[in-house]
């Protein structure tokens, strides 16, 4: 026997009333005051950090059938609006939850190569992705809950890394080989010599640094 179809079918934007950050989603439900408010990755750690009371929900708009939904939700929730600042998305619309949908730059997303082809759009996701990665680590809950498992009592180096850390601090100074040493470059080659030939090299029309070919 097919399963009753639910009888509301909506896309929904759930807000953080303190940050002002949003979330767009789909919801289908036999009751439209449910209390749904979303279950993005990012919209869950919103919830758990700054509580229900702070989050509001608005029905943007109703579909007909669950699978119109999920084409609608396929277009408002594109590139463009994950890409947004305040957009707590991550994923295109149109899979549902739970994560059945690519993250922007997974293989099985047929754009994402050519999304990331552009510079700007590297430039703009990686900002988003380190700027959320700053703003969690910023929760003392968060940053609590990473680390309460690393026990640092009674840690000591091993033997071979004391070992490395010797002979590094062995290696500096006049101990290291490059000691005294520098590079110097003209119009075809680089070479190192001793700082102290380094005047009568400028003065023969060499230059202090190193030419590197690309």
């Amino acid at each position: 026997m097919p399963r009753k179809e639910k009888k509301f079918h909506f896309i929904y934007r759930t807000a953080n009333n303190v940050t002002g950050k949003y979330y767009i989603g789909m919801h289908t439900t036999y009751d439209i005051d449910d209390g749904y408010l979303g279950s993005g990755t990012r919209l869950r750690y919103s919830i758990r950090k700054y509580g229900e009371d702070n989050h509001s929900r608005e029905i943007l708009e109703f579909l007909d059938s669950r699978i119109e939904l999920k084409k609608r939700e396929k277009d408002i929730v594109n590139l463009n609006e994950i890409a947004k600042e305040d957009c707590m998305n991550f994923r295109i619309g149109g899979n549902g939850w739970p994560g059945k949908g690519t993250r922007i730059g997974g293989d099985k997303f047929k754009g994402a190569r050519e999304y990331w082809k552009d510079p700007e759009n590297k430039i703009r996701m990686s900002k988003i992705a380190s700027d959320s990665l700053i703003e969690r680590w910023k929760d003392p809950k968060f940053k609590e809950s990473r680390l309460k498992d690393i026990d640092w009592t009674g840690r000591k180096h091993t033997e071979d890394a004391k070992q490395k850390m010797s002979d590094s601090s062995n290696n500096k100074g006049v101990n290291n080989s490059q000691f005294g040493t520098c590079w110097i470059y003209n119009d075809n080659e680089s070479k190192k010599i001793k700082k102290e030939d380094l005047d009568s090299f400028i003065n023969n029309g060499w230059n202090r640094g190193r030419k590197l070919k690309f």
